[in-house]
């Protein structure tokens, strides 16, 4: 690449100052003439150069590129604003403002103790700090459900002690036999089967049956898409749903021997390869959208976890907001 800029610059030289100085000689008593020339030349050569420097060339597409766009098409693309948002900056609500949001409404989180520790996140957003410690202890009874109701805004809140894909599914499948489903559902599940099965095809297998019982629950027709003719007695609404994905293991942290075995970087990876392809992520065509806590908890690194597997509720809280500026989105609410 450098040689060819080399060149390039080696090339307007010539093709700039030999005319310009032939054209000194010939119209020094037409100054006129001369700085026409002279200015034609230079744009010709700012023509030929502008390939050899990537910022200039990508300037001049993205201000084509926008002065062609419909505005109106970039405001409503609303899905690739919600996949974009681990990765921009996002507004932080506030706990009014969330008790707007999800005002009257019934939440869900299932899952494995990530998924605990998110729910946690919400109640710590919704209800003062007194309330909060009051709730803690029976939230995180080991292998347990918790209910809650939060009076002042009429939301019902549920965590279902879920580790394995199976046990989601069967949490699905009941909702599809009763005709009754929460408002908004987070589902997360990776690290029990990790350690207690260690079988990524087999998990890959059981997401693709969750993601089966999921596509069943969506109360609409599938040939309209989400805003077309409901079928059967179920509700309009569709419920908001979330896959909460799993945290980064630091190997040398984890606090039994065979978890360290087990729950490897490799191992890792190959469970989300088979993530991505059950297609049960909304990026990949399916019904969830990914709150990636890999990522977040990656950039938070060691310092934000004791058993390298189990972060600070910074990673969390960074979840639940993405999630919350996603459901303003997807709802079109204004805040």
């Amino acid at each position: 690449m450098l040689g060819a800029v080399q060149l390039g610059l080696l090339a307007a030289c010539v093709v700039l100052f030999v005319p310009m100085g032939m054209a000194g000689w010939h119209l020094s008593r037409n100054k006129v003439l001369f700085f026409s020339g002279a200015l034609f030349i230079t744009l010709a050569v700012g023509v030929h150069l502008t390939p050899y420097f990537p910022s200039v060339s990508d300037f001049i597409t993205s201000v084509s590129s926008s002065s062609s766009s419909n505005v109106d098409v970039v405001v409503d693309d609303r899905d690739s604003c919600v996949s974009l948002l681990h990765e921009i900056d996002w507004e932080r609500l506030k706990r009014h403002d969330v008790l707007e949001l999800l005002n009257g409404s019934w939440v869900m989180v299932a899952g494995d103790s990530q998924a605990r520790m998110f729910t946690l996140s919400l109640i710590s957003l919704v209800l003062d700090s007194e309330r909060v410690e009051s709730v803690r202890a029976s939230l995180f009874k080991r292998h347990s459900d918790y209910h809650i109701v939060v009076d002042e805004m009429g939301m019902k809140l549920d965590f279902i002690w879920a580790p394995y894909p199976s046990n989601l599914t069967d949490l699905v499948v009941e909702f599809k036999h009763s005709h009754v489903y929460p408002d908004l559902l987070v589902m997360g599940s990776g690290l029990w089967h990790m350690l207690h099965m260690t079988n990524a095809s087999d998990y890959g297998v059981l997401l693709r049956l969750l993601r089966s019982s999921v596509t069943a629950l969506l109360p609409v027709s599938p040939q309209f898409g989400m805003d077309g003719p409901v079928t059967g007695s179920v509700s309009v609404r569709s419920p908001h749903l979330f896959w909460l994905g799993m945290p980064t293991l630091i190997n040398s942290m984890l606090n039994t021997q065979e978890k360290r075995v087990k729950m490897t970087n490799l191992m890792r990876d190959e469970y989300e390869s088979e993530l991505q392809k059950s297609n049960i992520l909304r990026q990949f065509g399916g019904p969830l959208q990914l709150l990636d806590i890999g990522s977040l908890s990656w950039n938070c690194g060691i310092k934000c976890t004791d058993d390298g597997m189990h972060y600070d509720g910074a990673v969390y809280e960074a979840g639940l907001q993405i999630m919350l500026n996603a459901l303003l989105i997807e709802s079109h609410q204004k805040l």
